[in-house]
């Protein structure tokens, strides 16, 4: 980021560890710098286990750092900093569609009427208004990370959090949810950070992709995806596409086969 004002997240020499019983500490994060403009979608992609998801919850506030600073440039004190859409689909099976995606501004305070409108915006921008009425019992896997979606979205964050949130889907209906979440940030263009492991899903949504070191994990590379907003799924059919897809697999392979003998 060469404009410091543009910096929505400021993040200087990260490290996290984790104390284990009888055994040396596992250190998940090691020097992790990183700077995120605001508005924009950044994807991170790592080999299992090098601390994508320790970052995430950091970010968050859900986890501490052992060292480092990190900073989130606040604009509206009024809104939440950050809201956060799992990879489980962690919704409330006792409260129906509409119940669910409505508890977030329940616990803001926001008056019944409000939150109910606001959680009928953001049921139709996700395909749901027809189902607001159902409990997760009767949903699909998509549909219910819809509601996910729309229960993160709907109390207007400064920042999406998405921790692999398309990972327990199959293959189209990924598809086709990636092709949702483009649109719904093409319009919203509020900052978000994503955590994946595929890196098509990363180059399709990104602006910029994040390559992390095997643990303890480190900023291996920043690439910037070039390709122009807005973005469609179309992109894929380009061999721009598909030849910075493998230059960026090139780089990560050493990671991953690095990981996977840590494990061994």
């Amino acid at each position: 980021m060469s404009d410091p004002s543009q910096v929505k997240i400021r993040v200087e020499g990260i490290t996290r560890r984790f104390e284990t019983r009888g055994r040396e500490p596992v250190e998940a994060l090691s020097r992790f710098d990183l700077m995120i403009g605001d508005g924009e979608f950044v994807c991170i992609v790592g080999p299992s286990g090098c601390g994508k998801s320790t970052f995430l919850r950091i970010v968050a506030g859900l986890l501490r750092p052992s060292s480092g600073t990190l900073a989130i440039r606040a604009a509206d004190p009024a809104r939440p900093t950050c809201a956060t859409v799992f990879q489980e689909y962690s919704i409330f099976p006792w409260l129906t569609v509409a119940g669910n995606v409505r508890f977030g501004l329940e616990v803001l305070g926001v008056p019944r009427r409000e939150a109910d409108e606001r959680a009928g915006t953001w049921l139709e921008k996700v395909g749901l208004h027809t189902f607001r009425d159902a409990y997760p019992a009767a949903l699909s896997g998509g549909m219910k990370q819809r509601v996910a979606l729309a229960r993160a979205l709907v109390v207007e964050p400064e920042v999406l959090l998405m921790d692999e949130p398309f990972a327990a889907l199959d293959a189209q209906l990924r598809l086709v949810l990636q092709e949702e979440l483009l649109a719904i940030w093409q319009e919203w263009r509020r900052t978000v950070i994503l955590i994946t492991h595929s890196i098509d899903e990363a180059l399709v949504l990104g602006d910029r992709i994040v390559l992390m070191s095997a643990r303890p994990g480190r900023v291996k590379e920043v690439i910037p995806v070039p390709f122009p907003r807005p973005r469609s799924g179309e992109v894929r059919n380009s061999p721009e596409f598909r030849a910075l897809e493998r230059r960026i697999w090139e780089s990560l392979r050493a990671e991953v086969v690095s990981a996977e003998r840590e494990g061994e």
